[in-house]
């Protein structure tokens, strides 16, 4: 309640400013978590991502069909299957009015690398970034890379010498609860200028006049307020206190749709809910085993899997907003087979029988870390979760904190079952499953396994996946890789998330499956 109130005032100013300012096109928009830093490099989030590509750009980014088109880069030659060269596009410059050169990519690169980041995947395959002169570079790649260019619609550009200037040439250990310059202030030559943001109320950004591009839009402020309560989300888009909402509770979206008052934008997101099991630790952290670790036993993890009714979940939590997963990608992700992603019925007695086999007749006892302000109604399929799981004895104790830090504990190790939710930004299987999948490197393999994974037939099909340039061949290797992460039950998947938006008539826009609002797109009237 007390972060309600403190919302209500900032509302009301906001709303306040739009209207005394009619002449430009000022939106409010809203969801349930907040960004977790400003680094373009620390965190692999959506949310901090979504607000991050309003101010930040890559050499290429996504079109309005999911292409990768010129966007820092002008165009890119293959000079051979391991050389790729790019021409920057001239005349840009940062928000600080300094230029953009081929030295701020080559800077970047260095700095996105850096192994206390999570978002190396990105530029997974590049073994260096040569400048050739100051608007031109080559991209040295480790293999020929078929995924090259949607990949780096994610490698955001920093200027080189602001980061020197303010001491902020390493990325922020987020893990540590590390602050340094950028991730509290930002500087990217992106449409769009970072003006404020005040941690759980509001980021504020305005149009950035001097953009290389032209914004098709008219929106010239750009307010993003997390409200976590999803009662307030929806009253404050009823009484016009905010103009979007971009994850709508499903227990309010078939009265909205049927009332008529607001307009909905219904579509299915490129995300799946899972559950997360530390695999690697020899003990299990604060679980009532002692000695040893269940989740190595694949006996426990298919237990686990068969306990859970997802269909259930849909009914009665989602009501029917999401799509029941067995496969580890969502659909319109390449690599998604609907035919392999089949749920199994729940079968308690097979559960209990696989504990005891394991040698878990009685069960045992661990915490379970989730997230109360990320996902859909993500405590209540916890809660539902924690209910399922008892039945075969499995007595796992629900911790939900904010997805802030929820994400420090589990990145430091500290959680040993969990739930994960990984929208797949470049729409194909590679960026998921080399990610969370993959044994952890320093590099971009296992980037964001946190929960210790390590499968030697997996990681030599990822191997195999990220350099294989036939595409037949290639979508072969990733049905076995997705097959031998379902099959051995390396993970619990809950579903993929249908994500409809909801806004005031007055506004247009177009829905992103990568739960990416664009500013750009979208026109107030």
């Amino acid at each position: 309640m007390k972060s309600v109130l403190r919302l209500l005032p900032l509302l009301a100013a906001l709303a306040l400013g739009a209207a005394t300012t009619a002449q430009a096109a000022p939106l409010r928009w809203a969801a349930q978590n907040d960004i977790l830093t400003l680094d373009p490099h620390s965190q692999d989030h959506n949310t901090s991502n979504a607000i991050g590509a309003h101010i930040y750009e890559g050499l290429t980014r996504l079109s309005q069909a999911y292409r990768p088109e010129p966007a820092l880069a002008t165009q890119w030659t293959y000079l051979s299957q391991t050389q790729v060269r790019f021409e920057l596009r001239r005349g840009v410059k940062f928000h600080d009015g300094s230029p953009f050169t081929a030295d701020d990519v080559v800077f970047s690169f260095g700095r996105i690398t850096q192994p206390q980041g999570t978002k190396q995947t990105y530029v997974s395959g590049i073994k260096e970034v040569k400048k050739i002169d100051d608007y031109t570079v080559d991209l040295l790649l480790e293999a020929p890379t078929p995924m090259l260019l949607q990949n780096i619609i994610s490698f955001p550009i920093m200027s080189k010498a602001w980061s020197v200037k303010n001491n902020t040439t390493n990325t922020q250990d987020y893990k540590a609860k590390e602050e340094n310059f950028a991730s509290r202030n930002a500087n990217g030559t992106g449409p769009y200028k970072l003006v404020s943001w005040q941690p759980d109320q509001a980021v504020k950004l305005v149009a950035n006049t001097a953009w290389w591009d032209k914004n098709p839009g008219n929106i010239t402020e750009l307010s993003y307020l997390p409200i976590k309560s999803p009662p307030t989300r929806v009253a404050a888009l009823l009484s016009g206190d905010v103009d979007i909402v971009t994850d709508m509770p499903p227990q309010d979206f078939f009265r909205l749709k049927e009332d008529g008052k607001v307009k909905l934008l219904e579509g299915a997101e490129t995300r799946t809910v899972f559950f997360v099991m530390d695999e690697g630790s020899d003990e299990l952290r604060d679980a009532s085993v002692k000695g040893k670790n269940p989740f190595k036993d694949k006996r426990v993890r298919e237990a686990l899997n068969l306990a859970l009714d997802r269909e259930a979940i849909k009914r009665t939590i989602m009501r029917g907003l999401s799509v029941p997963a067995a496969l580890m990608v969502p659909p319109g992700v390449n690599g998604y087979d609907a035919a392999l992603d089949k749920v199994a019925k729940p079968d308690l007695d097979k559960a209990r029988k696989l504990l005891a086999d394991a040698g878990y007749p009685q069960g045992f006892e661990l915490p379970l870390h989730c997230p109360n302000n990320r996902y859909v109604n993500d405590e209540q399929v916890c809660q539902a979760a924690v209910s399922m799981w008892a039945k075969i004895g499995v007595k796992a104790r629900l911790v939900a904190t904010p997805f802030a830090t929820h994400s420090q504990t589990f990145q430091r190790g500290e959680s040993p079952f969990y739930m994960l939710g990984w929208g797949v930004s470049t729409y194909d299987a590679l960026y998921a499953m080399q990610a969370w999948g993959h044994t952890r490197t320093n590099g971009a393999d296992g980037n964001f396994n946190f929960g210790k994974v390590s499968d030697a037939p997996l990681d030599a099909l990822i191997q195999k996946i990220k350099f294989e340039p036939d595409v037949p061949k290639r979508n072969a290797l990733i049905k076995d890789a997705l097959l031998r992460i379902r099959d051995e039950f390396l993970f619990i998947p809950i579903h993929h998330q249908i994500r409809p938006w909801a806004m005031k008539k007055n506004v247009d826009t177009l829905h992103r499956s990568n739960d990416y609002f664009e500013a750009r797109y979208t026109t107030v009237k």
